[in-house]
């Protein structure tokens, strides 16, 4: 196999229109919701002045988002994925535009805010089990993964520069500036919705409208133990090692609480996720995706030890840019996987799993981090929980020989001749 350094793989954007628009309204819809995600939070600080008030942005948007992400996968796998996210999309609209309304109209009942929060994030979870399955339908085996990088870096691209572009739309222009911004990005993402090919489950007849979903949806997670291990380590990674809750104490006991290093630490994991996604030519090429994945992982919980070992600001910086790049490497192997090993009929549900997962995995290993940080110190709980994740990562390797040889499948006219992939490749 050609080792070589590639960078990101473009080849889904140049032959494939529909992911394309798919891409376009994916990343118009990151970037406004990120704007909106700062918009709210700064309104609702206004209104209540209280980290309760600011605190309950987090409970009703994790609450809608577990609830209705569930549902959202059996009805992906009951219609139309593409007609289910059409109208989902067009739901966000009307949200954005409520937002909209609301701020013009100086509203100042948080209720109603949080309420139109929590519908926001009601569509977006019906609709994402459905949205992780377009690429596997839409591009080519071996070109999934380098499909989900793309979608990663927008997305990691987002989270830079969204935050940054909404506090310059609110100083100039105010809330309504913001979510009119947002409602303007969500109109780029229902005409690409629009444009996209009908995407029925398969096996479903030309009449298909509607079905019951087929038996053993969830279980079948648990019989297939590549299935199982990819979603194994990736919650063993979040829920022992995340170190988003544990930033503000590390930066108040090693800097001082300035809150410029606050800031930095947040975008050196945005920034080593961005560089891993413009590399990502060489990994998503790499049909051994679930070694791939398990390596990433290890790497992750390793360099969330070595930034709780850290003192000096640039190495502690260093090691969260290499956490960030494992952390988008894992991600994207783990989706592409997960995708490509669920049959269509199971895959809206099978999604959904993966979603909460995505979602509730890293705000428990906040919680963890933060209970453990309080009874000890910020460094052990950082230390411990990176150690911690590397040894449920290789636990996971060990007992699941399924994932560890686990290749991407060829394409028809690709041979299908061995490959090896060691780990030192991976993370070197």
């Amino acid at each position: 196999m050609n080792r070589r350094v590639r960078f990101l793989d473009t080849r889904p954007l140049r032959r494939s229109r529909p992911f394309r628009d798919l891409w376009i309204g994916t990343s118009a819809s990151q970037l406004g919701s990120q704007i909106a995600t700062v918009a709210v939070l700064a309104q609702v600080w206004d209104l209540t002045g209280s980290t309760v008030g600011t605190g309950a942005i987090g409970l009703a948007t994790g609450l809608s988002m577990v609830l209705f992400g569930l549902l959202g996968g059996t009805l992906a796998d009951s219609v139309d994925r593409r007609a289910l996210v059409r109208a989902i999309t067009a739901g966000q609209l009307l949200v954005a535009a409520g937002l909209s309304i609301q701020a013009v109209a100086g509203n100042r009942n948080v209720v109603l805010l949080l309420a139109l929060v929590a519908a926001g994030t009601a569509c977006g979870a019906l609709g994402a089990p459905a949205r992780r399955t377009f690429p596997v339908r839409l591009l080519p085996a071996d070109q999934v993964a380098a499909g989900l990088a793309l979608t990663n870096v927008s997305f990691q691209a987002a989270m830079l520069a969204g935050p940054a572009l909404a506090g310059l739309i609110i100083a100039r222009w105010d809330l309504p500036a913001a979510y009119g911004a947002q409602a303007v990005t969500t109109v780029v993402s229902v005409l690409a919705v629009i444009r996209l090919p009908v995407m029925k489950p398969e096996g479903a007849d030309t009449n298909f409208t509607r079905r019951r979903p087929e038996r053993g949806g969830w279980r079948i997670v648990l019989r297939r133990p590549t299935l199982w291990g990819s979603m194994a380590t990736d919650l063993s990674a979040t829920l022992l090692a995340m170190p988003i809750a544990l930033f503000p104490l590390v930066n108040e006991i090693r800097f001082g609480g300035n809150p410029q290093t606050l800031g930095l630490f947040l975008s050196a994991v945005a920034v080593g996720g961005i560089a891993a996604g413009f590399l990502s030519g060489t990994v998503t090429r790499w049909r051994r995706g679930g070694l791939v994945q398990l390596c990433a992982a290890a790497v992750w919980g390793l360099a969330l030890a070595g930034f709780g070992l850290s003192g000096p600001l640039w190495p502690a910086l260093g090691c969260l840019a290499v956490a960030g790049a494992a952390d988008t490497v894992s991600v994207v192997r783990r989706s592409a996987l997960v995708q490509l090993e669920t049959p269509d009929a199971y895959r809206g549900r099978v999604s959904s799993l993966e979603h909460v997962i995505g979602v509730a995995g890293p705000e428990l290993g906040n919680f963890r981090g933060g209970l453990m940080a309080s009874a000890t110190s910020a460094p052990f709980a950082l230390v411990t929980g990176g150690l911690s994740a590397t040894l449920a990562v290789a636990a996971v390797a060990a007992t699941n020989a399924s994932l560890r040889a686990y290749r991407t499948p060829p394409t028809p006219d690709e041979p299908t001749a061995p490959e090896t992939v060691d780990a030192a490749t991976v993370t070197g």
